[in-house]
């Protein structure tokens, strides 16, 4: 297949390299390359963890089709993952956790028993208004708007100068 370089608008076939230094490239990236990226590495840590420079990474996504979508599809699933996670961080969530309880079996003897404990997590209202900027801007972003038009035109009053005491 040809692969098409965007910033040179060059076409080349996947199997062929460029003139320079062979690439290091090996097809077992794109399993290893889709397992970094479902746990939540950046381009710059895959390219640490190969020991390459940011930019092969970028060549060998143009290079290499299945690699570049190993790393999307991967990439795609820890987003949706978090995306999750902030959901339930901004709504609340009840979960179950394992603690360590004391329980006297004589006077002088108490043994230690594992047992499951449900627990709930209270709504978050940062996350909640993360959550709401992004999905709802038009209702929750920072910013307001305010538009007047010939019906309702917009007063503005603007005080400059004088003592805030004696000029209301």
């Amino acid at each position: 297949p040809k692969i098409t370089n965007p910033s040179t608008n060059r076409q080349r076939s996947a199997d062929t390299m460029a003139a320079g230094r062979p690439t290091e490239y090996k097809p077992e990236y794109v399993e290893q390359a889709a397992k970094l990226c479902s746990l939540g590495a950046t381009d710059d840590e895959m390219a640490d963890f190969f020991g390459v420079h940011r930019a092969t990474i970028y060549r060998w996504k143009l290079d290499y089709p299945e690699f570049c979508d190993a790393i999307k599809s991967a990439k795609e699933i820890a987003d949706e993952r978090v995306e999750r996670s902030l959901y339930q961080k901004a709504t609340g969530f009840d979960y179950t956790e394992e603690q360590a309880i004391k329980i006297k079996v004589e006077q002088y003897k108490e043994d230690v028993e594992v047992v499951e404990v449900r627990k709930h997590s209270p709504a978050d209202t940062t996350a909640a208004i993360f959550w709401l900027k992004n999905r709802r801007p038009a209702n929750w972003r920072d910013k307001i708007v305010l538009q007047g038009d010939e019906e309702n035109p917009l007063i503005v009053r603007v005080r400059i100068g004088g003592d805030a005491r004696n000029n209301p």
